[in-house]
């Protein structure tokens, strides 16, 4: 287990935040369809906003701990994630919409292609503002 461990930092940042990027897209993208199921087409902006308070706790953790390995500052990391994820939150029901009413007639594959737009503002703002680790 710890030669695991020694091979996954040695992964490039970018890397591992695009592995775990995946994960947490996968669990947030599992959330919205089952919402957007269980809740119908007339409510997926209401789905936008149960995956993001959901997937944002595990986000917070996996990035913690599996892409920039921070210490401690875990109120301060936290507060500046939920800034993040208000930033990505609405990036990404603006995106949603606007694929929603002029690209995509398909709520599930607009839905996808915002995860990944988000996902790229989401490493930028992790990396040089909610995780920036001091010199």
């Amino acid at each position: 287990m710890k030669n695991l461990f020694c091979l996954w930092w040695k992964i490039d940042e970018k890397i591992r935040f695009l592995i775990i990027g995946v994960f947490n897209a996968a669990i947030s993208y599992a959330i919205f369809a089952l919402a957007f199921y269980l809740l119908k087409e007339v409510h997926y902006q209401a789905c936008v906003a149960l995956q993001w308070a959901i997937s944002s706790i595990f986000s917070y953790i996996n990035q913690k701990f599996f892409v920039f390995r921070t210490e401690g500052n875990y109120v301060k990391e936290y507060l500046k994630c939920c800034t993040t994820w208000l930033v990505s939150y609405f990036a990404n029901v603006v995106i949603l919409e606007l694929l929603v009413r002029f690209v995509f007639n398909n709520v599930y594959v607009a839905q996808f292609i915002s995860i990944f737009l988000v996902s790229v503002i989401t490493y930028l703002l992790f990396k040089y503002f909610a995780f920036k680790k001091r010199n």
